[in-house]
């Protein structure tokens, strides 16, 4: 699986064998006005991987120094696809950090069943 770098935004992609999930490393600032025309691709393509091999998609924030609301409205899509197709979801924040804490508690509203887990490192 391949990464991504949109602006200052990179995006680590490795598959973790132990867990048997996809992960995706959010590394530096998500400021992009428009993310969406690189995130949704990217996302399809991480979601039909994972679809194919029935394993969970772990998305890791904790280094991660900035994200834009545009940036939640691309991950609140994720959530919505992953569940269409009923694939797994993590969610992996550093509560320590305010505004990872608040970004990721509003999230919380969408963790209504298996299928979305919102973790704290």
């Amino acid at each position: 699986m391949q990464g991504l770098v949109v602006g200052d935004l990179r995006i680590e992609a490795r598959e973790d064998e132990t867990s048997a999930s996809v992960q995706l490393v959010w590394k530096g600032k998500s400021n992009n006005r428009h993310p969406g025309e690189a995130l949704a691709p990217y996302f399809r393509e991480v979601l039909a991987a994972a679809g194919t091999r029935r394993i969970p998609i772990e998305l890791h924030f904790e280094k991660l120094e900035h994200f834009n609301s545009s940036t939640i409205t691309s991950i609140i899509q994720l959530i919505q696809d992953s569940r269409a197709r009923s694939i797994k979801l993590i969610l992996v924040y550093d509560q320590a950090l305010k505004w990872q804490k608040l970004s990721f508690d509003a999230l919380r509203v969408f963790a209504r069943d298996d299928l979305l887990e919102l973790r704290s490192a």
